[in-house]
């Protein structure tokens, strides 16, 4: 007796892990729905691949059939969505616990890490897919090799990226953990580094003895948290460089790092295997994603740093190739980031000529008045950069007006910024 596939709604489903998800359990044959504030790139893949997605959120959306209703932390507990579920009896599950149960049944290659999960993360699923180890794999950002941030596999392997907000990645359970490095971030929730390395430490304990932590053994705020650990610890600062597509020390450590997890997980695999891979990687949407030009002939880019150490790593790697004046437009992510952070992000700017600041996108978050773009735009000057606090509007029409032939223009950070970029190109 057949038995009819379970139907998950996911509300969210646009978000960039959501989405990644949403194709994962759709591939194992369950009728997957979903909805999302507004269209974006993610929506039109999931259309694209069958997946309905109902645009804005309404009770209504909610199948009355549905098995289980996925949200994601985004999503308030007085949303008309999760009300509607729990009117109709539909058990909820946030998206870490779905992609929780989902790592326990497969062998997890989990990459965490402040910076650089991303890239190392579709970096070491293209290797092991390249290497003919089938792989899954769910990818924060749309990885350009595979046309999606989702990888379908046919083996047991499950690369996944995993975030340290809230401890969410504690939801995981990996065999192999790469850790990319540590910084303090998410200030809304963390307290401080010590605050951050203790979640770290808790992800590293789970790894079993047979299981390998792939990391930056000698970064002052990774060794003190690898003793006494029953996996295997592999620095992965002992991997040569690689030839990369992708500029610069930033991706050689994100190589160094996704070749190292390849061994470990296929001692086999051969040293040719893995250079291809990465110098044929073409790397993942906002992360240093070439745009195209201006109508003045200016060479536009895009990318997700949001961390002043990620922005002035992108920043020195853009330097390096532009010939002209590099002008950047920066949508500076959450009050309580820009503002604890605001020392380094003042000194995060050193190779930007012109820097164009927008208004805070506020996320989850309520303006208590404490900082504004004005406040980051004064330190940048303060610390000899040429900084303007301007809307939206204002730096499409800069970026319109003044930049030409041979300058280089980069939009950043986690907000919609890249929205910029692309009304800029011709």
């Amino acid at each position: 007796m057949s038995t009819s596939p379970r139907k998950v709604f996911m509300s969210g489903i646009g978000g960039i892990g959501m989405s990644a998800l949403a194709q994962m359990i759709a591939e194992r044959g369950e009728v997957v729905t979903g909805s999302d504030r507004e269209e974006s790139p993610t929506t039109e893949l999931l259309e694209q691949k069958g997946i309905r997605v109902a645009i804005g959120q309404k009770a209504e959306n909610v199948p009355t059939d549905a098995s289980v209703f996925v949200y994601t932390t985004a999503v308030p507990h007085d949303n008309v969505e999760r009300v509607r579920a729990r009117e109709l009896g539909i058990p909820e599950v946030t998206y870490f616990e779905m992609l929780g149960s989902a790592s326990e049944e497969k062998r997890t290659i989990a990459v965490a890490g402040t910076h650089g999960k991303t890239t190392t993360t579709g970096m070491l699923a293209k290797i092991l897919r390249d290497a003919g180890a089938s792989p899954s794999a769910v990818v924060g950002s749309i990885v350009e090799d595979f046309g999606s941030n989702y990888l379908k596999g046919e083996s047991d392997l499950f690369v996944v990226e995993a975030c340290e907000y809230e401890r969410h990645f504690l939801t995981l359970a990996p065999e192999v953990l790469v850790v990319t490095n540590i910084e303090f971030d998410h200030t809304d929730y963390y307290q401080d580094l010590a605050d951050v390395q203790d979640a770290f430490r808790a992800l590293m304990k789970k790894v079993p003895a047979h299981g390998f932590i792939i990391t930056d053994a000698e970064r002052p705020s990774i060794s003190p948290l690898l003793e006494g650990l029953s996996a295997t610890v592999i620095d992965y600062m002992k991997e040569p460089a690689y030839p990369l597509r992708l500029p610069g020390e930033f991706n050689q450590m994100n190589a160094r790092a996704a070749s190292a997890a390849a061994k470990a997980v296929m001692p086999s695999i051969s040293q040719g295997t893995i250079i291809t891979a990465l110098g044929d990687f073409h790397g993942t949407w906002r992360r240093f994603e070439y745009k195209g030009k201006t109508a003045r002939g200016a060479d536009v880019y895009d990318d997700y740093a949001h961390h002043p150490t990620a922005v002035k790593e992108t920043l020195r790697a853009l330097r390096e190739r532009a010939t002209g004046k590099v002008y950047v437009a920066f949508h500076p992510h959450l009050f309580s980031r820009t503002r604890d952070l605001l020392d380094g992000f003042a000194r995060a700017f050193g190779n930007a000529d012109e820097i164009l600041i927008a208004p805070i996108y506020p996320a989850r978050e309520i303006d208590d008045g404490s900082i504004s773009n004005e406040i980051l735009a004064e330190r940048i000057r303060a610390e000899g950069g040429k900084a303007r606090a301007l809307s939206f509007d204002e730096i499409e029409q800069v970026l319109r007006q003044e930049p030409g032939e041979g300058d280089t223009i980069m939009t950043m950070g986690a907000g919609d910024i890249y929205k910029v970029a692309n009304a800029l190109v011709v």
